[in-house]
């Protein structure tokens, strides 16, 4: 996704686009940031997620030692056994998590640093400025390229709409399948 990006953003600065291809090009631009952002999103939730399931899994953890050492307490050798076992499976699946949770993590500050780097070149492709040979962002400019990815019809915009869809679908989904599961309760 980020190649096709710095692909166009290489071809509006290297060389003179016709106004046609530069809207072509900026475009385009436009529409991988989108789905970067996106992307981004959905793996801030999945981080969120991965961080609930670990504190569930140390919960539980917690939970099999304490009936561990209570079963100890009264020499109740099999309920000390079942503990013993469970806490090896929370245990695991708890390391697990750690070791996903800190991947995610990782990935999305890489994303992060990628879709910054991504709004300012763009940012610098809308007000025509940057590459080689060429001055870098102003003030004016950057408020000029600001006003064209602001909420005005911009990124923001296009993000609610993607996101409005997406929950739509989901929904409309959603009410298909009860649907069907009704129909097949009643038999037809």
């Amino acid at each position: 996704m980020f190649e096709s990006f710095r692909k166009s953003l290489e071809d509006l600065m290297d060389r003179a686009t016709p106004p046609e291809e530069r809207r072509a090009g900026l475009a385009r631009m436009k529409d991988t940031l989108v789905h970067a952002r996106m992307g981004l999103d959905d793996l801030r939730e999945g981080v969120t997620q991965t961080r609930q399931r670990l504190a569930v899994e140390e919960r539980e953890l917690q939970t099999m030692r304490r009936r561990r050492d209570a079963a100890q307490a009264i020499s109740d050798a099999e309920t000390v056994a079942l503990s013993e076992k469970y806490e090896a499976i929370h245990t695991e699946r708890a390391d697990i998590l750690r070791r996903k949770l800190d991947a995610q993590e990782a990935e999305l500050a890489l994303l992060e640093k990628d879709v910054t780097e991504m709004t300012e070149q763009l940012k610098q492709a809308v007000a025509g400025v940057g590459g080689p040979g060429r001055p870098s962002i102003d003030d004016a400019a950057r408020a000029e390229a600001d006003a064209v990815l602001d909420d005005r019809g911009g990124l923001a915009d296009e993000l609610d709409s993607l996101a409005r869809a997406g929950r739509r679908s989901a929904r409309e989904a959603e009410a298909e399948r009860q649907l069907a599961e009704l129909k097949k309760r009643m038999g037809k």
